[in-house]
């Protein structure tokens, strides 16, 4: 049986697709933080659905994501998600990424993302580098 989390990722995934960025945005606390790209960070749900409008416009509405594995490992409210996220766009290759989530369970006892970072360990390099 599948974890909570793997089904809101899933449903997460599929509103990114069908830019449904209203329920999207929904699934992440008020103070989630998401990783635009390396050393570009946007935090509350505001910031968040403005960037997936943003990066929707970018692809020319073409974004697809999929997960292609996951491991979810929790401790009371929290959770650490690993995931390899498979994204896509029209005349852009597809990239598969080492993706880290952070989830916390809310005092009604949902699930939702507080740190939102499909580059992984990528951001290690970058800031290496920058």
């Amino acid at each position: 049986m599948a974890h909570p989390i793997e089904e809101l990722i899933a449903s997460a995934d599929a509103a990114i697709v069908r830019e449904d960025f209203d329920a999207l945005v929904d699934l992440y606390s008020e103070d989630a933080v998401l990783v635009v790209k390396p050393g570009v960070n946007v935090a509350g749900r505001p910031s968040i659905l403005k960037a997936f409008e943003a990066i929707a416009e970018y692809f020319n509405h073409s974004v697809q994501v999929r997960q292609a594995g996951m491991v979810v490992l929790e401790s009371g409210d929290t959770a650490l998600v690993l995931a390899r996220t498979v994204v896509s766009a029209a005349r852009f290759p597809s990239v598969t990424r080492n993706a880290t989530y952070v989830f916390r369970r809310d005092s009604g006892g949902r699930w939702r993302c507080a740190i939102d970072n499909s580059y992984g360990h990528e951001l290690l390099a970058a800031a290496e580098h920058g």
